[in-house]
Protein backbone atom coordinates (compact mmCIF):
# COMPACT_ATOMS: atom_id res chain seq x y z
CA UNK A 1 0.00 0.00 0.00
CA UNK A 2 1.03 3.56 -0.78
CA UNK A 3 0.16 7.34 0.24
CA UNK A 4 0.64 10.08 -2.31
CA UNK A 5 2.11 12.45 -0.21
CA UNK A 6 0.08 14.90 1.30
CA UNK A 7 2.74 18.02 1.95
CA UNK A 8 6.18 18.99 3.09
CA UNK A 9 5.86 20.64 6.56
CA UNK A 10 8.75 22.29 8.73
CA UNK A 11 7.35 22.63 12.31
CA UNK A 12 9.08 25.52 14.29
CA UNK A 13 8.84 24.76 17.86
CA UNK A 14 11.90 25.24 21.35
CA UNK A 15 10.05 22.92 23.54
CA UNK A 16 11.19 19.57 22.28
CA UNK A 17 7.98 17.37 23.74
CA UNK A 18 5.84 19.21 21.44
CA UNK A 19 8.16 19.34 18.88
CA UNK A 20 8.44 15.69 18.58
CA UNK A 21 5.15 15.17 19.29
CA UNK A 22 3.64 17.71 16.15
CA UNK A 23 6.20 15.91 14.14
CA UNK A 24 5.54 12.26 14.64
CA UNK A 25 1.46 13.07 14.35
CA UNK A 26 1.80 14.50 11.66
CA UNK A 27 4.23 12.46 9.79
CA UNK A 28 1.58 9.35 10.57
CA UNK A 29 -1.02 11.83 8.94
CA UNK A 30 0.95 11.35 5.53
CA UNK A 31 3.30 14.35 5.75
CA UNK A 32 6.89 14.97 5.09
CA UNK A 33 8.01 16.94 8.42
CA UNK A 34 11.41 18.75 8.99
CA UNK A 35 11.78 21.02 11.55
CA UNK A 36 13.05 23.15 13.78
CA UNK A 37 13.95 24.63 17.22
CA UNK A 38 14.63 28.16 16.67
CA UNK A 39 13.64 31.37 14.70
CA UNK A 40 17.52 30.72 12.83
CA UNK A 41 17.18 27.24 11.95
CA UNK A 42 14.00 28.29 10.97
CA UNK A 43 14.88 30.40 8.32
CA UNK A 44 17.73 28.44 6.76
CA UNK A 45 15.64 24.91 6.67
CA UNK A 46 12.36 27.44 5.11
CA UNK A 47 15.16 28.85 2.38
CA UNK A 48 16.96 25.65 1.68
CA UNK A 49 14.00 22.53 2.10
CA UNK A 50 11.01 24.32 0.34
CA UNK A 51 8.48 23.39 2.68
CA UNK A 52 4.43 23.35 1.57
CA UNK A 53 3.83 24.98 4.63
CA UNK A 54 5.59 25.91 8.23
CA UNK A 55 3.91 25.80 11.48
CA UNK A 56 5.65 28.41 13.39
CA UNK A 57 5.67 29.02 16.80
CA UNK A 58 5.36 32.77 17.71
CA UNK A 59 7.90 32.21 21.05
CA UNK A 60 11.26 31.01 20.24
CA UNK A 61 14.54 31.45 22.28
CA UNK A 62 16.64 33.95 19.56
CA UNK A 63 13.49 35.97 18.00
CA UNK A 64 9.72 35.69 17.58
CA UNK A 65 7.81 34.18 14.92
CA UNK A 66 6.42 37.50 13.76
CA UNK A 67 10.27 38.32 12.43
CA UNK A 68 10.83 35.08 11.09
CA UNK A 69 8.17 35.40 8.76
CA UNK A 70 9.15 39.35 8.14
CA UNK A 71 12.32 37.99 7.10
CA UNK A 72 10.65 35.17 4.89
CA UNK A 73 8.89 37.28 2.96
CA UNK A 74 11.61 40.24 2.51
CA UNK A 75 13.66 37.51 0.74
CA UNK A 76 11.27 36.23 -1.38
CA UNK A 77 9.76 32.78 0.54
CA UNK A 78 6.48 33.15 0.06
CA UNK A 79 5.54 29.43 2.03
CA UNK A 80 2.33 29.41 3.84
CA UNK A 81 2.30 29.64 7.97
CA UNK A 82 0.07 29.05 10.12
CA UNK A 83 1.39 30.59 14.17
CA UNK A 84 1.61 28.12 17.20
CA UNK A 85 0.99 30.65 19.68
CA UNK A 86 -0.47 30.98 23.65
CA UNK A 87 -0.97 34.28 22.91
CA UNK A 88 -4.20 34.94 21.64
CA UNK A 89 -4.84 39.11 21.72
CA UNK A 90 -6.57 41.00 18.66
CA UNK A 91 -3.01 43.10 18.50
CA UNK A 92 -0.71 40.04 17.44
CA UNK A 93 -3.48 38.11 15.51
CA UNK A 94 -3.53 41.64 13.04
CA UNK A 95 0.23 41.92 13.21
CA UNK A 96 0.58 38.18 12.38
CA UNK A 97 -1.55 38.06 9.64
CA UNK A 98 -0.57 41.75 8.09
CA UNK A 99 2.61 40.64 7.95
CA UNK A 100 2.31 37.66 5.95
CA UNK A 101 0.92 34.71 8.18
CA UNK A 102 -1.95 32.32 7.15
CA UNK A 103 -3.74 31.51 10.78
CA UNK A 104 -3.72 31.00 13.83
CA UNK A 105 -3.64 27.88 16.07
CA UNK A 106 -4.26 28.79 19.89
CA UNK A 107 -2.33 26.43 22.62
CA UNK A 108 -3.18 24.08 23.79
CA UNK A 109 -4.51 22.51 20.59
CA UNK A 110 -5.58 19.23 19.65
CA UNK A 111 -3.88 16.97 17.35
CA UNK A 112 -6.49 16.63 14.88
CA UNK A 113 -7.14 20.65 14.98
CA UNK A 114 -3.44 20.88 13.61
CA UNK A 115 -4.41 18.28 11.04
CA UNK A 116 -7.23 19.90 9.83
CA UNK A 117 -5.64 23.26 9.36
CA UNK A 118 -2.97 22.39 7.73
CA UNK A 119 -4.88 19.98 5.33
CA UNK A 120 -7.16 22.90 4.98
CA UNK A 121 -4.72 25.66 4.35
CA UNK A 122 -2.56 23.20 2.15
CA UNK A 123 -5.98 22.87 -0.03
CA UNK A 124 -6.25 26.72 -0.93
CA UNK A 125 -2.30 26.99 -1.42
CA UNK A 126 -0.89 24.20 -3.06
CA UNK A 127 -2.54 22.88 -6.15
CA UNK A 128 -3.06 19.08 -6.00
CA UNK A 129 -3.15 19.92 -2.56
CA UNK A 130 -5.72 16.81 -1.66
CA UNK A 131 -5.03 13.55 0.11
CA UNK A 132 -5.24 10.81 -2.34
CA UNK A 133 -4.80 7.14 -0.97
CA UNK A 134 -4.41 3.95 -3.19
CA UNK A 135 -4.00 0.28 -2.41
CA UNK A 136 -3.31 -1.66 -4.65
CA UNK A 137 -5.98 -0.81 -7.68
CA UNK A 138 -7.90 1.38 -4.69
CA UNK A 139 -7.94 4.85 -4.47
CA UNK A 140 -9.52 7.55 -2.83
CA UNK A 141 -9.93 11.21 -3.12
CA UNK A 142 -10.70 13.02 0.02
CA UNK A 143 -11.56 16.11 -1.83
CA UNK A 144 -13.96 14.89 -4.87
CA UNK A 145 -14.87 12.30 -2.97
CA UNK A 146 -14.49 9.49 -5.59
CA UNK A 147 -13.46 6.35 -5.05
CA UNK A 148 -12.13 3.67 -7.56
CA UNK A 149 -11.23 -0.03 -7.69
CA UNK A 150 -9.84 0.43 -11.15
CA UNK A 151 -11.86 1.89 -13.87
CA UNK A 152 -14.64 1.33 -12.01
CA UNK A 153 -16.29 4.29 -10.01
CA UNK A 154 -17.58 3.25 -6.19
CA UNK A 155 -20.51 4.71 -4.82
CA UNK A 156 -20.25 4.99 -1.30
CA UNK A 157 -22.26 6.76 1.69
CA UNK A 158 -21.00 9.14 3.80
CA UNK A 159 -20.30 6.90 6.22
CA UNK A 160 -18.55 4.40 4.03
CA UNK A 161 -16.46 6.65 2.92
CA UNK A 162 -15.37 7.96 5.97
CA UNK A 163 -15.19 3.89 7.33
CA UNK A 164 -12.99 3.48 3.81
CA UNK A 165 -10.92 6.30 4.57
CA UNK A 166 -10.02 6.13 8.04
CA UNK A 167 -8.95 2.43 6.90
CA UNK A 168 -6.79 3.65 4.01
CA UNK A 169 -5.35 6.30 6.41
CA UNK A 170 -3.90 3.39 8.72
CA UNK A 171 -2.61 0.98 5.98
CA UNK A 172 -1.13 -1.95 7.32
CA UNK A 173 -2.26 -1.33 10.73
CA UNK A 174 -5.12 -3.21 12.34
CA UNK A 175 -7.95 -1.40 13.82
CA UNK A 176 -10.34 -2.64 16.58
CA UNK A 177 -13.94 -2.24 16.89
CA UNK A 178 -13.55 0.64 19.52
CA UNK A 179 -11.14 2.60 17.68
CA UNK A 180 -13.34 2.06 14.15
CA UNK A 181 -16.58 3.23 16.17
CA UNK A 182 -15.10 6.16 18.01
CA UNK A 183 -12.87 7.75 14.93
CA UNK A 184 -15.54 7.40 12.23
CA UNK A 185 -18.78 7.55 14.35
CA UNK A 186 -17.24 10.17 17.01
CA UNK A 187 -19.97 11.52 18.91
CA UNK A 188 -23.08 10.92 16.29
CA UNK A 189 -23.75 7.38 17.18
CA UNK A 190 -24.61 5.79 20.74
CA UNK A 191 -25.39 2.11 19.61
CA UNK A 192 -23.88 -0.89 19.93
CA UNK A 193 -20.56 -1.59 18.21
CA UNK A 194 -22.00 -4.10 16.13
CA UNK A 195 -22.61 -1.57 13.69
CA UNK A 196 -19.06 -1.32 12.66
CA UNK A 197 -19.33 -5.22 11.55
CA UNK A 198 -22.30 -4.43 9.64
CA UNK A 199 -20.68 -0.95 7.67
CA UNK A 200 -17.28 -3.38 7.23
CA UNK A 201 -20.07 -5.97 5.58
CA UNK A 202 -21.36 -3.00 3.18
CA UNK A 203 -18.06 -1.55 2.15
CA UNK A 204 -16.47 -5.46 1.02
CA UNK A 205 -19.81 -5.78 -1.05
CA UNK A 206 -18.83 -2.55 -2.54
CA UNK A 207 -14.85 -2.45 -2.46
CA UNK A 208 -14.18 -5.98 -2.59
CA UNK A 209 -16.26 -7.40 -5.03
CA UNK A 210 -13.17 -8.61 -7.18
CA UNK A 211 -10.20 -10.49 -6.54
CA UNK A 212 -7.87 -9.35 -4.45
CA UNK A 213 -9.33 -8.87 -1.41
CA UNK A 214 -8.22 -5.57 0.52
CA UNK A 215 -10.20 -5.63 3.46
CA UNK A 216 -9.48 -8.06 6.22
CA UNK A 217 -10.47 -9.58 9.30
CA UNK A 218 -7.43 -10.30 12.42
CA UNK A 219 -9.72 -12.42 14.28
CA UNK A 220 -10.20 -11.23 17.58
CA UNK A 221 -8.32 -8.17 17.28
CA UNK A 222 -10.03 -6.15 14.41
CA UNK A 223 -9.42 -5.31 10.42
CA UNK A 224 -7.19 -4.21 8.55
CA UNK A 225 -6.60 -2.90 4.48
CA UNK A 226 -3.71 -4.23 2.36
CA UNK A 227 -2.84 -5.90 -0.70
Amino acid sequence: MTRVERGRLLVVEDEPSIRELLCASLRFAGFTVASAATGGEALDAARTGAPDLVLLDVMLPDRDGFEVVRRLRSSGVRVPVLYLTARDGADDRVTGLTIGGDGYITKPFSLEEVIARVTAVLRRTRPGGSEQLTCGELSLDVESHVVRRGARVVELSPTEFRLLHYLMRNSGRVLSKAQILDQVWAHDFDGDIGVVESYISYLRRKVDGTEPRLIHTVRGLGYMIRP
